[in-house]
């Protein structure tokens, strides 16, 4: 007996159901990205291991899937390099490729080599997966999908306030009610410098982020255990306990960063984000939220975080400013800002909330029922009638007893069937079935795809 086949760890099928809504996603998400001027890329599966790299800390590189040189890939080998068995010298000599690890290094390069063809300001959005050789857990998978949108070239803060508008509008169009959490790198390294422990920022950030979970008291015995001096805990609580609305709590944060020039910037460009988008009208609720930190090391203004507020769900966006994208080619100075839609979670919620569109996720909407040769070349003119009006439609391949093709019918949730017998084909016309109410109707060609449509 024949084994059955498998598919790698950490890696998924998907379905004819859930590819709708997943296309559904992706295609809401390129319409507004277009409707704000941006233009899709795509970059190779595979980039060159100089590429990849040293660009995502040690850990990182343990964790790129690299891809064996084509051919006699042992030729270049000794054996006792072979003996030796260290697996990082042998990676590196018998290959030269790996699969892309996220979508914003590869984007990086693409500008450094594409820089003379590009109009600056560049906005790009890039729909594709990547993969991680990571342990395969619920919700951690080694290949999946990201969704990213930039904009490179500029300082203008007015992106910021774009790419919040952009962000508004896809979960307004998904029906998703969410919080848009935002906070600046600037502040957070202000915070830190007027309390004189710099070197402790992401401990600051890790214990107030459980304020709500662990209450005051917690948060400060917890800063405490990280190093911090009781002068140094005392200058936070008005952090900590900042409260009230976004401008309440950039005065607030003015206040206690007067001192420190960078931190005054970051609350200088949070003003006039937040002032923007008072403007923008804005459907969903943006917050501002000091323990929002986001990858310290690599944002350097304005950063973003949404939560969806009727599930249960980590951040289902994330993104931010960084001021040197293109630096690690060699090229400095490059600035640019970005989000990157959680696809699989986005998933989760709108099943969650059963929030899909029905014509989204519904795939063919006529069936014409097959009596035999004769009633299929009848229907068949019907059929490009149907097809040419928009309307997705299957005649069933074979000339099968009835209750097979309505079974295959309802199988696939089609809401409309055609028959065509002999009496349908002596007055010209078509019986028209909506398989949710059980009304059969004889009609015309016109009546019928008015019916549908």
């Amino acid at each position: 007996m024949a084994q059955k086949p498998s598919i790698p760890k950490g890696t998924r099928d998907f379905s004819p159901l859930e590819m709708a809504k997943r296309n559904y996603i992706f295609n809401t998400i390129k319409e507004v990205y277009q409707l704000y001027g941006f233009q899709q890329i795509e970059t190779p599966a595979m980039e060159t291991l100089g590429t990849l790299m040293g660009k995502y800390g040690e850990e990182g590189d343990k964790l790129l899937f690299k891809v064996l040189n084509s051919g006699d890939f042992l030729s270049k080998v000794s054996d006792d390099e072979l003996k030796e068995r260290n697996s990082l010298h042998l990676a590196a000599v018998l290959c030269e490729k790996g699969l892309r690890y996220d979508l914003t290094v590869p984007f990086a390069r693409y500008v450094v080599m594409h820089r003379e063809e590009l109009q600056l300001p560049f906005k790009r959005y890039q729909m594709q997966p990547v993969w991680r050789a990571d342990r395969p857990q619920k919700g951690r998978y080694r290949e999946f999908w990201q969704f990213d949108g930039d904009i490179v070239g500029s300082d203008s803060l007015l992106n910021e306030v774009e790419l919040m508008q952009i962000v508004d509008t896809v979960f307004t169009r998904f029906g998703v009610r969410v919080q848009i959490k935002i906070n600046n790198r600037k502040i957070l390294s202000g915070i830190a410098e007027v309390i004189g422990a710099a070197d402790k920022i992401v401990d600051i950030t890790v214990a107030i982020d459980k304020l709500d979970k662990i209450g005051l008291d917690n948060v400060n015995a917890e800063l405490r255990e990280d190093g911090l001096s009781e002068e140094q805990i005392a200058k936070l609580q008005p952090i900590i306990t900042l409260e009230g609305t976004n401008d309440e709590k950039l005065n607030t944060i003015a206040q206690v960063l007067a001192a420190s020039e960078t931190g005054m910037r970051g609350v200088e460009e949070l003003q006039y984000i937040l002032g923007a988008l008072k403007t923008a009208g804005l459907k969903n609720e943006i917050q501002l939220d000091l323990t929002l930190a986001r990858g310290l090391n690599y944002y350097t203004g304005a950063i973003f975080e949404v939560k969806a507020l009727d599930v249960p769900m980590g951040s289902i966006l994330g993104g931010g400013r960084y001021d040197n994208l293109t630096g690690i080619f060699g090229m400095p100075g490059i600035s640019g800002v970005g989000i990157s839609f959680g696809i699989d979670r986005i998933f989760d919620v709108l099943n969650a909330l059963d929030a899909y569109p029905k014509d989204a996720v519904v795939g063919t909407q006529l069936l014409f029922i097959n009596f035999g040769e004769r009633e299929t070349a009848y229907c068949l003119p019907f059929v490009a009638q149907a097809r040419a009006a928009g309307i997705r439609t299957e005649i069933f391949p074979d000339a099968a007893k009835m209750k097979k093709q309505m079974s295959y019918a309802n199988a696939k949730q089609i809401p409309f069937v055609a028959l065509a017998g002999e009496n349908e084909m002596a007055a010209g016309k078509l019986t028209l079935k909506n398989m949710e109410t059980g009304e059969q109707t004889l009609v015309t060609s016109e009546q019928m795809i008015k019916a549908i449509k």
